[in-house]
């Protein structure tokens, strides 16, 4: 499919949240949606500005940054078949971050009255977005409770192997962002993080070339977290003592 024949019916159907949808609710949610093509670099909507539906990625990667008092921090990267504006949409609150395309982008945007008007007609829908969200939540809440808990080194192994859970062998990724952009994702200084990348390579763990990290074994990666956690830290203190 050309990006010319980019039909919003077939992407939407696609999405968990509208799957199991008959196709008159998929009709009805797609009527006025519309396509937009960014340039890398160019901004779809800025921190504080009204929300006016939420947005499916089509082609390309968008950034979500959020700016406070202490500076701009990216909070996530949206790739393509993925979607995001949902629940400051469901809130009917400005939106909460900045949207950037990190490459050249196509998106679609879903128009939250035709949302809105499905909910009210067809309780089965609302009743997924419940379960949609709640599992957005959940997702939120075990990455916030990992980055409270976990040490730098784990913090940066769980990022590099997310999605990748029980791989083993060598992996290949693609850093989205800077390295000082995906620091402040992670909660840490640019000087932490590469400190943290420079001991993992001294051990043979990864090796960085630019923004490509060459991980030679998945699994024993994942390992060296499990073995730097908290818990075990403590274990081998109390041995010591």
């Amino acid at each position: 499919m050309s990006r010319r024949d980019i039909d919003p019916r077939v992407f939407l159907a696609r999405l968990p949240l509208f799957k199991e949808l008959g196709a008159a609710s998929i009709e009805r949610i797609a009527a006025g949606s519309s396509k937009q093509r960014l340039a890398r670099g160019a901004t779809l909507f800025r921190q504080g500005e009204a929300t006016t539906g939420f947005y499916v990625v089509v082609v390309g990667e968008i950034r979500l940054i959020a700016h406070h008092a202490r500076g701009s921090r990216l909070t996530g990267i949206v790739s393509a078949g993925n979607s995001f504006g949902e629940p400051v949409m469901f809130l009917e609150k400005p939106y909460l971050v900045d949207a950037v395309a990190h490459t050249d982008a196509v998106v679609i945007h879903v128009p939250k009255e035709n949302v809105f008007a499905e909910l009210e007609r067809n309780p089965s829908f609302a009743r997924r977005v419940i379960a949609g969200l709640a599992t957005r939540i959940e997702a939120l809440v075990r990455e916030l409770d990992a980055q409270a808990r976990g040490s730098a080194r784990e913090r940066l192994i769980d990022y590099l192997l997310r999605g990748r859970e029980g791989s083993s062998g060598a992996v290949s990724i693609s850093l989205p962002a800077t390295k000082a952009a995906i620091a402040s994702q992670l909660g840490l200084t640019p000087e932490h993080l590469s400190r943290v990348l420079h001991n993992l390579a001294g051990q043979g763990l990864l090796r960085v070339e630019g923004r490509r990290i060459e991980i030679p074994d998945a699994a024993r990666l994942a390992r060296s977290a499990r073995s730097d956690s908290p818990r075990r830290r403590a274990g081998a203190q109390r041995a010591a003592a």
